[in-house]
C-alpha cells in the first residue's frame, strides 16, 4: 500500500470526522462507547463514528503475538507491538509455537495494555487459539477428539468440557476459540473427519451448539468453522470443491450451523477454504450475506481462514497470483460479508485505505465489518475487562487440574463403542493374564490433531490403563510400527499372546500436532492428509490376524480418527472396541470399558462402510438412493455375485448410531401426547425402556421421521432427537423426547422451507437401523 493513500485517507476520515456536529471524534473523556450502562448498539455507532479509516482496516485484519514475543525465548519487540497495533489490532493469535504459560500470559498483557493505554480509542483485542478438544497450550487438559465426543451423545458433557476449556483460557488472557466445526464427516477419505463431530446434521448441531454454550457462558468467543459445507471436498481432498445444490446446502449442511450460531448465538464463524458450486466461501455473498445475515439475522463477524484469501487468485484463478491482486481479492471478499482476513496469506486487507480512496469499495462495506467485530467485543465484556490472565503462581489452580482430568476420562469412557463381544468376552475379569500388543498399546498416546508438539508424550496409554485396573499379570510387545511392513516383531508378539489368557491388540489411525503435519511427518488422519483407502496400514492387519490365529480370545481396539475398513476382524476377533482418538485419560478410559467399570454406552457418530469404494454410506440418504442387491467375497475365497454392489455391499458394516452394551435393552410400544398436530407444535415421544440384564447400563434413546409422502425427494430418515438414559439391572425408565414439528420440513421445489402436511413415520430405536418401536404422526 501507498503512504500517501494511507495518509490521505487518514486526513479524510479525521477532517470529516471533526466537522461533525457531535464534536471531536478524538475526544473520547466521556464517550458514549465507553459506558457498559449503554446499549451495544449506541456503543457501535459512538466508536465506529471517531475511528479512522486506518483504525478501521486495523480492526479486519489478524495479528500475532510473535510480532512482539519470541515464543522461542520470550524476547520483547516493542516495534513489533507498536507496528501490530498499527497495522493488526483486532485480534491477534497465540497458538503457534506453544510457548510457556507466563510467557503467553504477559505478551498477551503487553498488547492489551498498549492498546488500552497507548492508542487514542483504546479498543481491545480478541486473543485466539485452537479448542477443539482442549485449549492449546502447554499441559493443558487434552480432551478426545470431536469425533469421538460425538459417540458419546452426551450434548451436556461437551458443554461442560467446553466451560473448562474457557475457564483455562481466560487464565492466561485467551479469549476466543477457534471451534467448535459444524463440518459434516460424510467423506470419509478427508483428513478431518476427526475434527468433525459425524456424519448427522441434527447429532452434529447439538454438539456444536453445546460447545458454544459452554464457552461463551465464560465469556470466551467461539468460532464457528466451517461456514459451509467444508467436510465433503471432491475426492475426499482437503480444500478441494464441494458439489452440491441449493436444496443440499439448506437441507443437509446447514442446519449444523444455524444450531450453533443462531440458537446458540456464536460471536464469531470461519468461513471454509473450500467452493460450494464454484463460488468460494470467502466471497459467497449469497451464503455470507443473504442467507446468514438477511435470512438468520447473524449480527457478528465472519473471518477467513488461515491464508484463504489466497486462494482467490492462487486456486480459484478468479484474480491473478502472481504478483497477488490484492485489490480484486478486498473487492471479492468484503463486501460478500467476509470482515476479516486471518493471517497467512498475503493481508491485502491492509489495503482497504488505498482501495476506498480508488473507489473500489464503499465506506459502508467498511463501517458494516467494523461494526460487526466491534459489536462481538461490546457483547464479550472486552472493553470493561481485556485482560484475564491471573498470577503465574496461580495458573497451576486453574489449568489442568484433577477435576478437569477427570472430566476428560468420562467424556472419554461415554464415547468408546463397542462393536463386537462374541461370547461375551468383554468385560475381563480383573485377575486375567493380559497381553497387550500392537503399535497404538504403548509409547504414545493417540492424539489427533490441534495438540502442543510433543504432547503425545504426556497422558495414560491403553498399556498404562490396562496395568492400573489389573489384578493379573499384564505382558506387552509391540509388534510392529504403525508405519512400517516390517514383521519382525510378530514373533515376540505371538508368544506373548500365547501365555496369556486374553490378548488386546491396539491398533489403528494416526495423526500429528500441527507443527509435525506441516512438516511432512507421516500420518495418516489430520488437517491435509486425506487417504484412497481406510484399510490398516502397513504391518497392523497382519499383526492381528497373527494374534487372532493364536487361539487366545483376542479383543481388538481401533484406535483412529475415522472409521476402518477391515470387516474381516469383526468376523474373527471375539470382541472389537472403537476408541476414536483418546482424551490424556485415554488409556484409563479404555480400561474402564474393557473391565467393566463403565458399561460401554458410546453410540457411532459416524458409520463404517465395508471398503472405500462403498463410500458414502451415511445413513440418511436420499429416497430412491441405496439400491441393495448385495454380493460378497468370503473369508475361503468363494465369490457369492451380486449387483449393488457385485461383490459388496452399499450399506454400512456398523451404522450410524450403532453401539452394543453389556446390558440388554427392550423397548416398549411409542406413544405420544398427540398424533395429529401443526406445524406450530411440539410433540413429546415416549417410550419405556426396560434393562433386561443383571448389569446396570446406558442406553441411547434415538428418534427417527420418515416423511412418508413429500413433494421434492428427501432423505429416507432423519434423526429428530434423542435422549441418553442410566436404566438399572432389571429396572424401567420412560424416556421422553420432545420434537418440534418445525424441524420436520423440507425445502419445496419454490426453494422455500414449509411443513407439509400428510404422514410422518416416527420411529424409535437403538441405532439408525435398529428400530424397536413407531408409530404415525398426522401434520395438518
Amino acid at each position: 500500500m501507498k503512504l500517501s493513500s494511507i495518509l490521505v485517507s487518514l486526513f479524510s476520515s479525521i477532517v470529516l470526522a471533526a466537522t461533525d456536529s457531535r464534536g471531536d471524534p478524538r475526544n473520547v473523556a466521556n464517550a458514549v462507547y465507553k459506558n457498559p450502562k449503554a446499549s451495544v448498539d449506541d456503543r457501535v455507532a459512538d466508536l465506529l463514528w471517531r475511528m479512522t479509516i486506518q483504525e478501521k482496516m486495523s480492526q479486519l485484519v489478524q495479528g500475532d503475538i510473535q510480532n512482539w514475543i519470541n515464543l522461542t525465548d520470550n524476547t520483547f519487540n516493542q516495534s513489533g507491538l507498536i507496528w501490530n497495533m498499527e497495522m493488526r489490532a483486532g485480534q491477534f493469535y497465540v497458538g503457534y509455537p506453544p510457548a510457556e504459560w507466563d510467557w503467553v500470559s504477559q505478551g498477551i498483557k503487553k498488547g492489551q495494555d498498549y492498546l488500552m493505554k497507548n492508542t487514542t480509542l483504546g479498543i481491545p483485542a480478541i486473543v485466539q487459539t485452537e479448542g477443539i478438544h482442549g485449549l492449546l497450550a502447554i499441559n493443558a487438559t487434552i480432551f478426545n477428539s470431536p469425533i469421538g465426543q460425538a459417540c458419546s451423545f452426551n450434548p451436556g458433557l461437551v458443554e461442560k468440557m467446553a466451560n473448562i476449556i474457557a475457564v483455562e483460557s481466560l487464565a492466561l488472557g485467551i479469549n476466543q476459540m477457534f471451534a467448535p466445526l459444524a463440518d459434516l464427516a460424510r467423506e470419509l477419505r478427508y483428513g478431518r473427519v476427526e475434527e468433525c463431530y459425524g456424519e448427522d446434521g441434527f447429532l452434529s448441531g447439538e454438539m456444536a451448539y453445546a460447545y458454544v454454550k459452554g464457552v461463551q457462558d465464560k465469556k470466551v468467543s467461539a468460532m464457528v468453522k466451517h461456514f459451509a459445507a467444508f467436510g465433503t471436498p471432491e475426492q475426499g481432498l482437503n480444500t478441494a470443491p464441494v458439489h452440491g445444490g441449493e436444496r443440499e446446502l439448506r437441507t443437509t449442511y446447514l442446519p449444523p450451523f444455524k444450531r450453533a450460531i443462531i440458537d446458540a448465538g456464536a460471536w464469531a464463524i470461519m468461513t471454509a477454504y473450500s467452493a460450494y458450486d464454484g463460488i468460494p466461501a470467502v466471497a459467497d455473498y449469497h451464503l455470507l450475506t443473504e442467507i446468514l445475515r438477511g435470512e438468520w439475522g447473524y449480527k457478528y463477524w465472519i473471518s477467513s481462514d488461515a491464508g484463504a484469501t489466497d486462494r482467490l487468485c492462487a486456486a480459484f484463478k478468479m484474480c491473478t497470483a502472481k504478483p497477488i491482486d490484492k485489490t480484486a481479492i478486498v473487492q471479492f471478499a468484503l463486501p460478500a460479508g467476509n470482515d476479516v482476513e486471518m493471517g497467512g496469506g498475503s493481508y491485502s486487507f491492509n489495503t482497504i485505505p488505498d482501495v476506498l480512496a480508488k473507489g473500489g469499495i464503499s465506506i459502508k462495506d467498511v463501517d458494516t465489518a467494523v461494526s460487526r467485530i466491534l459489536r462481538a467485543k461490546f457483547t464479550m465484556g472486552l472493553f470493561e475487562n481485556p485482560y484475564t490472565g491471573v498470577a503465574a503462581n496461580q495458573t497451576s489452580a486453574i489449568i489442568h487440574t484433577k477435576e478437569n482430568v477427570a472430566v476428560a476420562r468420562q467424556l472419554d469412557t461415554e464415547s468408546i463403542v463397542l462393536l463386537e463381544n462374541k461370547d461375551a468376552t468383554l468385560p475381563l475379569k480383573k485377575s486375567a493374564n493380559v497381553a497387550v500388543i500392537g503399535p497404538m498399546a504403548h509409547g504414545f498416546v493417540n492424539y489427533g490433531d490441534y495438540v502442543v508438539f510433543q504432547s503425545q508424550y504426556r497422558g495414560v496409554t491403553p498399556l498404562d490403563g490396562i496395568k492400573a485396573a489389573s489384578t493379573g499379570k499384564v505382558t506387552y510387545a509391540k509388534g510392529c510400527e504403525r508405519w512400517s511392513n516390517d514383521e519382525s516383531g510378530f514373533a515376540e508378539a505371538v508368544a506373548t499372546a500365547s501365555a496369556a489368557d486374553v490378548a488386546v491388540v491396539v491398533v489403528g489411525t494416526w495423526s500429528r500436532d500441527q507443527n509435525e503435519l506441516w512438516q511432512g511427518l507421516n500420518a495418516t488422519t489430520g488437517e491435509h492428509v486425506d487417504v484412497s483407502s481406510l484399510n490398516l496400514v502397513g504391518a497392523m492387519p497382519k499383526l492381528v490376524a497373527a494374534i487372532i490365529k493364536t487361539g487366545k480370545p483376542t479383543v481388538v481396539v481401533f484406535s483412529s480418527g475415522k472409521p476402518i475398513t477391515e470387516a474381516w476382524i469383526s468376523n474373527n476377533a471375539s470382541a472389537l472396541v472403537q476408541q476414536f482418538y483418546p482424551s490424556e485419560q485415554g488409556g484409563n478410559a479404555l480400561a474402564d470399558v474393557l473391565y467393566g467399570n463403565y458399561n460401554p454406552s458410546g453410540k457411532l457418530s459416524v458409520g463404517f462402510p465395508y471398503d472405500v469404494g462403498t463410500l458414502p454410506i451415511y445413513y440418511d440418504f436420499m429416497n430412491s438412493a441405496r439400491t441393495v442387491d448385495a454380493g460378497k467375497v468370503y473369508d475361503n475365497g468363494t465369490l457369492l455375485f451380486g449387483h449393488q454392489y457385485v461383490l459388496n455391499s452399499p450399506e454400512p458394516l456398523y451404522e450410524f448410531g450403532y453401539g452394543k452394551s453389556y446390558s440388554t435393552f427392550v423397548y416398549s410400544n411409542v406413544t405420544a401426547d398427540k398424533s395429529i398436530a401443526s406445524a406450530q407444535d411440539t410433540v413429546t415421544f415416549s417410550v419405556k425402556v426396560t434393562n433386561n440384564s443383571t448389569r446396570d447400563g446406558t442406553e441411547v434413546v434415538q428418534l427417527y421421521v420418515s416423511d412418508l409422502v413429500a413433494s421434492v425427494a428427501v432423505p429416507n430418515i432423519r434423526l429428530r432427537g434423542f435422549n441418553k438414559v442410566a436404566i438399572g439391572a432389571g429396572k424401567t425408565e420412560t424416556v421422553e423426547i420432545a420434537v418440534k414439528i418445525a424441524d420436520l420440513g423440507l425445502w419445496n421445489v419454490k426453494m422455500k422451507y414449509v411443513v407439509e402436511p400428510g404422514d410422518f413415520l416416527v420411529l424409535v430405536g437403538s441405532s439408525s437401523k435398529d428400530m424397536r418401536s413407531n408409530m404415525t404422526l398426522t401434520v395438518k
